[in-house]
């Protein structure tokens, strides 16, 4: 079936609004992804690399959400299965905002196996302004380092 020549303009007007009504509302949202920390973790000889990131936008003024993974623990450890160790780092994301003074750390002892870690996530209250981020474990690891600006 064929609509008629205005039914068929309004289809088009009003696929054409919600499609700039929702490329806008993510218009001005942010995904800004630190540096990998590679670090060794705790549970036997285990060695990772710790993602981070963090999103932004003016849904959360003042706000953002910190995102921890691990990628697949590399190594041997105790137990049944020695080449598929289950492992452990804490991991730190110490951020300062350079605009107001604040200041947190978001904590977490991340577990990570032969497939690496589930997502860990937390929203972060900074104010707005620019935010500076520092990735470090408590193994022997290379800290991170990064910033995002948050609305």
């Amino acid at each position: 079936m064929r609509l008629p020549n205005s039914a068929r303009a309004a289809t088009f007007a009003v696929a054409s609004a919600v499609t700039v009504v929702v490329a806008s509302a993510h218009a001005n949202a942010a995904t800004v992804e630190l540096p990998g920390v590679p670090t060794l973790a705790h549970g036997g000889l285990c060695g990772t690399t710790i993602r981070t990131w963090a999103d932004t936008g003016p849904q959360w003024p003042g706000r953002m959400i910190v995102n921890v993974r691990a990628d697949p623990v590399i190594g041997v450890g105790p137990g049944a299965y020695p080449l598929a160790p289950l492992c452990e780092v804490w991991t730190s994301v110490a951020w300062r905002n350079t605009r107001t003074g604040a200041t947190g750390v978001y904590d977490n002892n991340v577990v990570t196996g032969m497939y690496g870690s589930i997502q860990y996530a937390l929203f972060q209250d900074t104010g707005p302004g620019r935010v500076e981020l520092t990735v470090t474990t408590n193994a022997a690891s290379l800290p991170a380092h990064g910033s995002v600006e948050v609305p």
